[in-house]
């Protein structure tokens, strides 16, 4: 290691260990559920600062679309008892990142341009998607908060928390059964199978993350298919299921729905590995929590893995989920010694790199420069 790159290292080292010591000393029981519940909490405080921040940077014309699609789901959502109807929207307040409808609502426009359509059925059919991404996305969270007992979301009290676990998990099932005959009403076949897709991947992810393996390489991979089922699923099923309904009576009738679910792919998957980075890099600030939240949680994200590589002693601590005291800090320094970060945002480069590819057939518009601009944003939260 070069002169320059060990005295970066060491002051990284000393600004993450700051941020990091008011959270080790907050308990002494790591693995307890009194930490779980606190390090869980301060994970969806890290997601929420660095989105909110970036919504309201928004044109008026994607703070529009938030609140369009915030709206519709509002309506829907309009049930008796209004105790139901309360928890059922209570996260539908506008403050989440959107990312996912957005997304989809892109994918549709620079499809329908390629193909020289313009039928407001068709858009009606793929902004229905963009919603039921939304439901979907945040029906998972309501039911993560009840399984972390998390006291807070988004910077208001947890629906589990106001509410009571059992009734939120009733909450979280009526939203997704809405959205689900939302889904139905769209009548088409092949759509419904496609979004189906992710509810099975969601919950596989789930089983994933809470499953080991010894080698190194079916370790990655692991991480990798979790990652996706997780998170890029979502994404790429609804760019998918759009580019499908554009193409119903299309010579495209397969390439486009493979091009927009790649594209999909490969920009989850980059926005996931980013947040693996963040979650040691950025400062408490900026996320709002000390950094090595993944690692409190026993989550081997990215940047650990590859530190693996330069440090094979990581292997015991990831195995046994740095349960035992003091696992979280060696893992740590290890993590911001090694090149596991520089890795990570290569990785995470290459498939927003993968992703500006998959579009490269589109014909050009202002809807595929903004899917661009999105795979691009994706990896410069790291700059």
């Amino acid at each position: 290691m070069s002169m320059s790159k060990q005295i970066m290292s060491r002051r990284m080292l000393s600004q993450l260990q700051q941020q990091l010591l008011p959270w080790t000393r907050s308990t002494s029981t790591l693995r307890g559920v009194t930490a779980k519940q606190e390090n869980a909490d301060q994970r969806r405080w890290a997601h929420q600062n660095l989105a909110v921040s970036s919504v309201r940077q928004e044109p008026k014309s994607k703070k529009d679309m938030v609140k369009e699609i915030t709206s519709e789901i509002h309506s829907r959502l309009t049930v008796r008892p209004k105790e139901l109807n309360d928890m059922a929207v209570y996260y539908f307040n506008g403050d989440g990142k959107f990312i996912r409808p957005r997304l989809a609502i892109t994918m549709a426009k620079a499809v329908n341009a390629h193909l020289q359509i313009e039928d407001p059925d068709l858009e009606k059919l793929q902004r229905t998607i963009a919603v039921i991404s939304e439901m979907w996305h945040t029906t998972s969270l309501v039911h993560d908060d009840v399984l972390d007992h998390a006291e807070s979301r988004r910077g208001i009290q947890s629906v589990n928390d106001r509410w009571g676990a059992n009734k939120s998990v009733f909450a979280g099932n009526y939203v997704l059964a809405v959205s689900v005959k939302m889904l139905a009403d769209t009548k088409n076949p092949e759509v419904i199978s496609t979004m189906s897709s992710i509810l099975s991947d969601l919950v596989n992810g789930e089983f994933q993350q809470m499953g080991r393996r010894d080698d190194e390489e079916e370790r990655f991979q692991l991480y990798l298919d979790k990652t996706f089922n997780k998170t890029a699923s979502l994404i790429a099923y609804s760019c998918k299921s759009v580019a499908q309904f554009a193409v119903k009576n299309s010579v495209d009738q397969k390439t486009l729905p493979d091009m927009a679910f790649m594209y999909g792919r490969n920009i989850g998957l980059a926005f996931q590995l980013i947040d693996d980075w963040l979650d040691f890099v950025a400062s408490a600030e900026q996320l709002g929590k000390p950094a090595g939240a993944d690692l409190q949680l026993g989550l081997a994200t990215a940047p650990v893995l590859f530190a693996n590589r330069e440090y094979p002693e990581l292997k015991e601590l990831i195995i046994r989920q740095f349960s035992e005291p003091g696992d979280v800090e060696r893992a740590f320094e290890m993590v911001v010694k090694s090149s596991g970060l520089e890795e990570t945002k290569n990785f995470a480069r290459k498939y927003a790199s993968m992703a500006l590819q998959n579009i490269e057939g589109l014909s050009e518009s202002a809807h595929k420069s903004e899917l661009r601009q999105l795979a691009e944003s994706t990896v410069d939260r790291c700059s």
